[in-house]
């Protein structure tokens, strides 16, 4: 079965994220634990906790399918230590916030070298940094984002984030967020039947569907390899509905949070809902 939902607001709060992917016809859904351009925010109140939980058990959506997002300003390889250890920090707040929360995973992007390392030491930085955060708050998975490969962005190919979970030496703990829009701009050819079957074949070898938890549906602007991490409406970018309908039908996408970062939010609750269609197996309307 697929869960399928967007990336929601919080605004006004975090217990009203459950209640924003509702209104849609999410089934899962993803979120930021707080301002996602701030360093620091105040200590989730138990009031808010609770009408968290409440509100996600009236959308009937379940903890495993909530794919929260770090802050952006995290970069676990940053080179500076000292830089470096604030993002550590931020990182396993931001863990702890999910904890608190009842939730399962914390998806996030491995960070940049800024040319400054090497990417080996880089991916070295990233694992010390999430095996810091995984000993300080139990039970959450790690979970890796690939990227575009723009600039010096660790986590363009499956090679390098089967290395880095390696690095972290805590396997339940780390899994993979597969974003397509990032894919595409990293050279892997979603524009294509044979493009996508490679590109999830190579995923299965390299990392394994074991480690999916999550997936971002988003088109794509640009050219393939092109590395521009610029997302699009689903149909009106490079990937096309082909794409998706082609994802919806793998059973191997099955049971994770199917999550749209789509640009225009007035389409998602259509775009839910023609994925939906396409999972069932029904033609386009």
């Amino acid at each position: 079965m697929k869960f399928i939902g967007a990336h929601v607001s919080i605004a006004g709060g975090v217990a009203n994220a459950p209640v924003n992917a509702k209104a849609i016809g999410g089934t899962a859904f993803a979120m930021f634990t707080k301002n996602q351009r701030q360093w620091k925010a105040a200590p989730l109140a138990d009031a808010d906790k609770s009408a968290f939980a409440a509100n996600l058990r009236a959308a009937g959506i379940a903890p495993e399918h909530v794919l929260p997002h770090d802050g952006y300003l995290i970069n676990l390889a940053q080179p500076d230590d000292e830089k470096r250890r604030s993002a550590v920090d931020a990182f396993t707040d931001e863990m702890r916030r999910c904890h608190e929360l009842g939730l399962k995973l914390l998806n996030f992007h491995p960070g940049s070298t800024k040319r400054e390392v090497s990417d080996e030491t880089g991916m070295e930085f990233v694992a010390s940094g999430v095996r810091a955060a995984l000993e300080a708050v139990p039970e959450i998975v790690a979970v890796f984002e690939n990227t575009a490969g723009q600039g010096s962005c660790l986590g363009a190919n499956f090679a390098q984030l089967a290395k880095m979970m390696e690095l972290v030496g805590m396997p339940e703990r780390v899994g993979v967020c597969l974003d397509t829009c990032h894919a595409f701009a990293a050279g892997y050819a979603l524009d294509t039947p044979s493009g996508r079957d490679d590109f999830l074949a190579e995923f299965g070898e390299k990392v394994g569907f074991d480690k999916l938890r999550g997936m971002h549906l988003n088109d794509a602007q640009g050219v393939c390899g092109g590395h521009l991490d610029r997302h699009a409406p689903l149909g009106d970018g490079a990937l096309k509905w082909e794409c998706f309908a082609q994802l919806m039908a793998d059973p191997r996408l099955d049971g994770i949070p199917l999550i749209l970062e789509t640009p225009d939010d007035t389409r998602w609750a259509a775009e839910i809902a023609e994925l939906a269609r396409l999972a069932r197996g029904e033609t386009s309307t």
